[in-house]
């Protein structure tokens, strides 16, 4: 039924709730000074508050990593999970939750036991699915990071990917769209690579493979700020957190609107969203159909 396009629909994008930075960038100590994260909590409530106000409901609320800050074995991580999942519990039983991997949530260079262990918790590491005639891939950007530890499974989602690249053309979809936790880049195509994006010669040839598929957006989180760019035609988009902000941005949301044609998208402040929903401009582009 999913295969079929039925006319224009949002969802809301969400990155880095990541319980636990706060008080780790302030004590500076980003490895251990993870023991306290109730600023956060209250952050994903507000999030989870302003989600289940919007009317029409998005289709899906989707996370983009670093879900909690606490690396795999260390300290607080258990406790981090489980309060972001008492806070998600009380997302609108309508909308759907999306999980994607980011780093904090499978180590820097993840292990099979620490890819298991999250998949146990918040779901499978990469898979497909298809709304309103739009096919959506999330992938585990840190299998393109350095897979140095699990290079049989950096392999295997390689093989899956061209598998799901191929369905797609074949269905015909309306778009296809992919969900990641580290940017493919953060402004422009060949910038220098660096801790906030991939190396260039992993960049070079998934975005090439990407153009080549006809793959509208790449929507990431990672940098804590929000940024972007293009490259022949797929864009890039970087949204901020929802926790803790690296730059001059406000803890937000990205609201997007998928229509025929294309994906209209605006990040929103918590206060903004909770306050005011969504503007009148991308309610008016819903609206046509």
């Amino acid at each position: 039924d999913e295969y079929q396009w039925k006319g224009p629909f949002y969802f809301v994008q969400g990155a880095d709730p990541q319980f636990g930075l706060m008080k780790a960038w302030t004590c500076g100590d980003i490895k251990n000074g993870d023991d306290e994260w109730g600023e956060e909590i209250k952050l994903a409530e507000q999030a989870v508050q302003a989600i289940n106000k919007l009317n029409p409901k998005p289709k899906f609320f989707v996370l983009c990593g670093d879900l909690v800050h606490g690396m795999p074995g260390t300290q607080w991580r258990k406790n981090q999970a489980q309060d972001l999942k008492n806070v998600l519990k009380n997302t609108h039983h309508d909308i759907p939750l999306v999980f994607v991997s980011g780093n904090h949530d499978i180590g820097n260079t993840p292990t099979r036991e620490t890819i298991d262990d999250y998949c146990k918790n918040w779901g499978d590491d990469y898979f497909s699915f298809w709304v309103g005639g739009v096919f959506f891939l999330v992938l585990n950007s840190q299998l393109f990071f350095d897979s140095s530890q699990c290079p049989e499974l950096k392999q295997a989602q390689d093989v899956w990917l061209d598998e799901q690249l191929a369905v797609a053309g074949k269905q015909e979809c309306k778009h296809i769209i992919v969900f990641q936790h580290i940017p493919l880049f953060l402004r422009k195509p060949d910038e220098d690579h660096d801790y906030f994006n991939l190396d260039k010669s992993v960049r070079e040839e998934i975005m090439e493979k990407f153009h080549k598929a006809g793959i509208k957006a790449v929507f990431a989180g990672h940098y804590h700020r929000n940024a972007g760019g293009s490259y022949k035609g797929l864009e890039m988009v970087v949204s901020s957190a929802i926790g803790y902000q690296l730059g001059e941005d406000t803890h937000g949301l990205r609201v997007v609107v998928v229509t025929e044609e294309k994906l209209v998208h605006r990040y929103y402040s918590l206060n903004e969203l909770s306050s005011q929903g969504i503007e009148k401009e991308l309610l008016d582009v819903l609206a046509k159909q």
